[in-house]
């Protein structure tokens, strides 16, 4: 027999069973639609996080901590089996900073891929407004460097904030969230009170929203000299330098090669947020494996409904057997039953997932500050890809879930069930 008769016979089997090979083919895309959802949903979770962490991060941060420890001077030229003694040379309140860092910078500027250099000092303290207060860390930044390192100048809700800390001393430009727990405006005045109980008043130049809400809530800039006052370190030493490269792909290379040339950690901005993206994505697989038991609900109906037309078509296979048909042709014949059903269920259920798609990204609601991130919307992040995936996955799962009624079928001996020893 050829393949077309193979194809005309399933048809028929099919056919002759309507209700329940359309039941059976919805079943299969449902599955279809949800997972192309949520494979959606899940990317566009992922993407979205992404997104934000480069936009509000230095995309290679350069830290105090060195590779290569300093040798203090007094060790270096003595003969060898001499022994230095150091007295007192680290005491508890030592700070970590990066010492001469404009020296540090002219080292980072050597690597061609870097595009923005900007020092900072970060110091905690405890932002005070009457009766409201709350901490937070106030980062000593120049205005001018800060502007393109971590999408300061874009996230501004006030847009002349930086311009005007640069020429404010003593202003301040605070996250929205902490803006509202001090209920503080443009202009206000608020005291920054470090952990020696020092304080400095300072003023309200503007307010930026970043999406983060730890980020919004717990984070202020001020200027360089006035952090490195409040945390009582020279005017040649900073906290950290952030940097932003030419290609974000890139940074991984671009920490490497200024870690390389300045002797200080340096991290790329998936190595210094790798928790959070992990977390997103684990819980985006986790999501993906759940709804992926749909399509396994669907097989179990595929291989039911295939079950099913075995037993009552036992007759029909007897004559089929008795007429010289092979047993493999037997098998490909309800096979192809099992794939017309996959066919016809993905072909329903990847449209209908764009189109739930589309309906989902067009639903808005009140961004909430409980989590990690600030949302007005559900991030979808569709890609053809997904729908290929959901395809192929669906028609072999319907395939696989008719290869054992269809061997079942093969099983059963012509004389046996002409003679009516086999129940019909």
């Amino acid at each position: 027999m050829t393949f077309f008769d193979h194809f005309r016979i399933a048809w028929v089997h099919l056919r002759e069973r309507k209700r329940q090979t359309v039941l059976t083919a919805l079943g299969v895309a449902v599955g279809s639609a949800m997972l192309v959802t949520t494979i959606s949903v899940a990317n566009g979770s992922s993407s979205n996080v992404v997104a934000k962490v480069i936009d509000t991060a230095p995309h290679v941060l350069v830290s105090a901590d060195r590779i290569e420890p300093l040798v203090p001077d007094n060790v270096i030229g003595f003969p060898a089996g001499t022994v230095s003694m150091v007295e007192k040379s680290v005491t508890v309140e030592t700070k970590e900073v990066i010492k001469n860092y404009p020296d540090v910078v002219e080292r980072i500027r050597q690597v061609p891929q870097v595009v923005s250099i900007s020092p900072f000092v970060v110091t905690r303290v405890i932002a005070r407004n009457k009766t409201r207060f709350s901490p937070c860390a106030a980062r000593g930044v120049v205005p001018v460097l800060e502007a393109d390192i971590a999408g300061l100048k874009k996230n501004l809700i006030d847009k002349n904030a930086l311009e005007e800390l640069a020429w404010t001393p003593n202003g301040v430009i605070v996250g929205n969230l902490l803006a509202a727990k001090l209920n503080v405006g443009y202009r206000d005045r608020i005291v920054l009170v470090t952990k020696n109980s020092e304080e400095y008043p300072v003023t309200v130049v503007g307010r930026f929203s970043s999406g983060f809400n730890a980020k919004d809530e717990r984070e202020a800039y001020v200027n360089l000299p006035l952090a490195q006052r409040m945390e009582g370190i020279g005017a040649n030493s900073a906290t950290g330098i952030g940097l932003r490269s030419a290609d974000v792909n890139r940074a991984g290379e671009v920490a490497a090669t200024v870690a390389r040339l300045t002797g200080y950690k340096s991290e790329s901005w998936d190595e210094t947020n790798r928790n959070v993206i992990d977390f997103y994505n684990r819980n985006a697989a986790i999501t993906l494996v759940l709804v992926g038991f749909v399509f396994v609900v669907a097989g179990l109906g595929v291989s039911s409904v295939m079950t099913t037309v075995v037993l009552q078509k036992v007759r029909d296979i007897a004559i089929l057997r008795s007429m010289g048909l092979q047993r493999s042709s037997i098998t490909r014949i309800f096979m192809l039953e099992g794939l017309m059903i996959g066919i016809l269920g993905v072909v329903i259920g990847s449209p209908v997932g764009h189109a739930i798609c589309h309906f989902v990204s067009q639903i808005r609601f009140e961004a909430s500050t409980a989590g990690v991130l600030r949302s007005d919307r559900i991030n979808i992040f569709e890609t053809p890809e997904a729908h290929v995936m959901v395809i192929v996955f669906g028609i072999l799962i319907a395939v696989f879930s008719s290869f054992a009624p269809a061997r079942k079928a093969t099983r059963y001996m012509p004389v046996s069930i002409l003679r009516g020893e086999v129940g019909v």
